[in-house]
């Protein structure tokens, strides 16, 4: 059985007014990532994609996307494949983060989150969801490896 996020997604990522509302409910139901007013351009098992537009309230004093809201979206978007890949019989949780920012952040932002399927999902373990972000010259911008938490739900 697919996550409620996925199912979600499913009925309404279909069109841009559809993922523009869907990241709202996400926004509203996690409300610390509305501070980067995101769009979940994809979600399914093993990948999502998140994407903000750079604007005031995401910039830093030297013009470009601050790196904590490099941090958001990268979870944003790691919790989100994470919760469409996992079986409905474990639940997750962050446990850690390492990040690496590569280059100045500039204009449109794009994350991609890729998380592969649990080996025993009765068995509670480590799992990597691998982030990258890129600007729209298709440059990396950021990397991060966040370290999910996941265990059989009781």
């Amino acid at each position: 059985m697919a996550s409620e996020a996925l199912r979600l997604f499913r009925k309404f990522g279909t069109s841009a007014a559809g993922r523009w509302f869907y990241s709202r409910l996400i926004c509203w139901r996690a409300p610390y990532f509305g501070s980067i007013g995101p769009t979940v351009e994809l979600l399914e098992t093993g990948r999502c994609i998140v994407r903000i537009r750079q604007r005031r309230r995401v910039q830093n004093h030297i013009g470009t996307v601050h790196a904590i809201a490099l941090c958001n979206m990268a979870e944003m978007a790691g919790g989100l494949a994470t919760d469409a890949t996992i079986p409905a019989s474990t639940r997750w949780i962050p446990k850690g983060m390492s990040v690496r920012y590569l280059k100045k952040a500039s204009g449109r932002m794009t994350a991609t989150a890729l998380v592969p399927l649990i080996a025993d999902p009765g068995q509670a373990q480590d799992l990597h969801a691998r982030v990258e972000v890129r600007d729209d010259a298709g440059d990396v911008v950021f990397d991060a490896d966040i370290v999910m938490w996941v265990s059989p739900r009781k």
